[in-house]
């Protein structure tokens, strides 16, 4: 991370936060200060990963932390650090899943805006086709980082499969396992020039995805067939 992650739990303390979990997974000793900086804030716990071990590994890191330090919270609002997530967005999810109670909100961005990179917006437009032919999920925006979960459903996300980015595509089939259902809330779409911050193997990560995509698909075919049998 740069200066930008500092900017971005400014803002979340400005828009209210007061208790924010931060993630440092595995960066390198040349990275810490921005981590270090922000930690500085009584608001925000920092948890370490001593090697990199992938976003969907911090995640449930984050998530087992937060059942073990914070039971009577109502949920958890993911953000990425890269400033894509504007606060008013967060704060907008995070009172949407206080309103809804028992779903997962999705902070979905318009791909139709010009300042898209190009290879986010191919992305998701397959990625979005695929996943409503082979599973059925009308959702706009597959890869959104801006998600807001119920308290409840932390234990369910911290036993989903996947460490990288294909946990967040793994999150969805077990929320429909689970019966728990998934809204939209529109956010701003923040792109820097060319997309520079982004970890994101368009390739190696996407395949990843489908793999999942289509094994989802195929054991929900596998037990219709069964169930039909019996």
């Amino acid at each position: 991370p740069d200066e930008t992650l500092e900017h971005v739990v400014g803002s979340l303390l400005e828009a209210g936060f007061r208790d924010i979990v931060l993630i440092n997974d595995g960066s390198d000793t040349d990275h810490l200060e921005p981590f270090l900086h922000a930690a500085e804030h009584p608001e925000v716990v920092l948890l370490t990963h001593p090697v990199n071990r992938g976003k969907g590994a911090a995640m449930k890191t984050a998530f087992r932390w937060l059942l073990e330090n914070r039971p009577n919270c109502a949920g958890v609002v993911t953000v990425d650090g890269d400033g894509q997530h504007l606060a008013v967005d967060v704060k907008n999810c995070a009172q949407r899943m206080i309103d809804e109670k028992d779903k997962m909100v999705l902070g979905c961005r318009n791909f139709d805006d010009p300042h898209v990179p190009w290879k986010s917006r191919t992305g998701n437009r397959i990625t979005r086709m695929v996943f409503r032919i082979f599973c059925g999920f009308p959702i706009s925006d597959t890869q959104t980082g801006l998600r807001a979960i119920p308290y409840a459903c932390l234990p369910l996300m911290c036993e989903t499969a996947g460490d990288r980015y294909e946990y967040e595509t793994e999150m969805f089939f077990a929320l429909k396992k689970a019966h728990v259902g998934i809204v939209e809330e529109k956010i701003a779409t923040v792109y820097e020039p060319g997309n520079p911050s982004s970890h994101f193997k368009p390739f190696q990560d996407a395949l990843s995805i489908y793999r999942r995509i289509i094994a989802f698909s195929c054991g929900q075919l596998l037990a219709f067939v069964l169930s039909s049998g019996a």
